[in-house]
């Protein structure tokens, strides 16, 4: 989108009378919001955020220390049987629906499909985690009132 659309959508909600328009592309958000001033001319107010392509991460540099197979292979075998629940969005998770209420769920919480895990906030709306699969819960991946980014692992299940 160019400047010129930008400036055509401006005027035409401006002579629409309508007072909020939000748009949303693969790379860019718009939002338009009008207003009648004293004059009796309408004013435009433009907020324009550029979306950001995801930017890889380089991985940290760790120390090489040998292990035996023995030792490797359990863990690898314990973690493919469970699955993954991640975050499918970006924002705060929270375990609890309130500070002085218990958690959703603990490690070893049977849960069934629908069963909400968390909360995560975004931009002051909160948004419940429900399970797409039944089991018991294995292992929580991350802390209480922690940012989360998009796909990152917030729980284990073990659907068996």
């Amino acid at each position: 989108m160019d400047l010129r659309d930008i400036q055509n959508l401006i005027k035409f909600v401006a002579k629409s009378g309508v007072t909020e328009v939000k748009l949303e592309m693969e790379d860019i958000k718009l939002t338009i919001k009008t207003t009648v001033d004293k004059s009796g001319e309408p004013t435009a107010y433009v907020q324009h955020i550029p979306v950001q392509a995801p930017i890889p991460q380089m991985g940290a540099i760790a120390p090489v220390v040998a292990e035996t197979p023995a030792t490797q292979a359990p863990s690898e075998d314990d973690s493919s049987k469970y699955i993954t629940v991640k975050s499918p969005i970006i924002g705060t998770f929270y375990r609890k629906p309130a500070p002085d209420k218990p958690p959703f769920v603990e490690v070893g919480t049977v849960v069934a499909k629908g069963d909400v895990l968390c909360v995560i906030e975004a931009m002051k709306l909160f948004n419940e985690i429900e399970s797409e699969y039944a089991g018991k819960i294995v292992k929580v991946l991350v802390d209480d009132a922690s940012p989360v980014e998009f796909d990152q692992p917030l729980f284990l299940i073990d659907p068996s």
